[in-house]
């Protein structure tokens, strides 16, 4: 079956100070419809540019889609003239942003805001936008959400305004939804229930989801497969399961000692991944982990390894055998 969603070679550049910033440097993923597809990495790995990138919300200037194909439902993005991606942008691929509270307009209700892609996209009425809005608001569960519908952001709590967010972004029941960190700063409990709303309402809806986050923790029973991002690259490809019952890339396993565990002693410390991520304007030569990798050997530090199957539908971008 052909995916919903397929990027190939993509390289997303900004260009500043005589200086280019290669954010995105040669992804390639596809997104099947139905599934959950999980971009994990760093801040500054080029998690959010790669969302960005696909609904063409790259400023330019400074930035620039160089190179690259993005095909959605067999057409390519990158060809689309304005008009084509205004109606994919909320309407066939929606993104729930990171901060609610920027993202939401101050100044308009709450069921104006849910209701707005409705009346726009779909033609109909304010009135039947607002009844809609309204189902909505009950289906990310808030409660009274008759009531709610006339209330402002600022009367939400920083949980409540990102089922909000979940809400406008299922409003035209897209076949495509971005999350990009849609539970950051918020506490682990809410964060839970946040991920099992997002989680039950593509499974009902059969849509697709692509969760972009830092914390590899996170995805662990709401992803189908993951994406590990570094330096604008994809360095580990895979099912959930693989990448964590046999995670093939220094930086994976990384990650993954970063995560605190239930049965941790309280006395044993997190392992963290030593040093910086890169100056993307800088990259070191061949692997651009190989600084902060411990495995490093001369190769790593001069030639760049490319993506190669391990298994089935895993894949390393990694010169060393990190299996043992």
């Amino acid at each position: 079956m052909t995916p919903l969603l397929q990027v190939k070679n993509l390289h997303t550049h900004f260009f500043a100070d005589g200086k280019v910033v290669k954010a995105v440097d040669g992804v390639s993923f596809d997104v099947a419809r139905g599934e959950t597809l999980a971009i994990v990495g760093e801040s500054g790995s080029g998690k959010s540019i790669t969302a960005m990138s696909i609904l063409r919300l790259i400023p330019n200037p400074p930035g620039e889609i160089i190179e690259g194909e993005i095909t959605f439902e067999g057409e390519n993005v990158l060809e689309m003239d304005e008009e084509q991606v205004q109606d994919l942008r909320g309407n066939k691929i929606a993104m729930i942003f990171q901060e609610p509270m920027t993202s939401l307009n101050p100044v308009l209700t709450v069921g104006r805001q849910v209701a707005e892609p409705i009346e726009l996209h779909k033609k109909t009425t304010l009135e039947k936008a607002l009844d809609k809005a309204r189902d909505l608001l009950r289906k990310v569960h808030i409660a009274e959400a008759d009531k709610r519908l006339d209330n402002y952001p600022h009367q939400f709590s920083g949980g409540m305004r990102q089922r909000v967010m979940i809400a406008m972004g299922m409003a035209c029941e897209p076949k495509l939804i971005i999350a990009d960190e849609p539970s950051t700063a918020l506490d682990v409990t809410v964060q839970a229930q946040l991920l099992e709303l997002l989680k039950e309402l593509t499974r009902q809806g059969d849509t697709s989801l692509i969760l972009i986050t830092h914390d590899l923790g996170v995805v662990a029973r709401y992803a189908d497969r993951i994406n590990v991002m570094y330096a604008g690259r994809i360095v580990e490809q895979g099912t959930a399961r693989e990448i964590f019952e046999q995670p093939r890339h220094p930086y994976t396993i990384g990650l993954m000692n970063s995560i605190p565990k239930l049965d941790q002693d309280v006395k044993e410390k997190l392992i963290p991944i030593p040093g910086a991520p890169p100056d993307l304007a800088n990259v070191p030569t061949g692997c651009a982990f190989n600084p902060r990798c411990h495995f490093a050997e001369d190769r790593c530090r001069q030639d760049e390894p490319l993506l190669e199957q391990v298994s089935g539908g895993h894949y390393k971008a990694c010169w060393i055998d990190v299996s043992d």
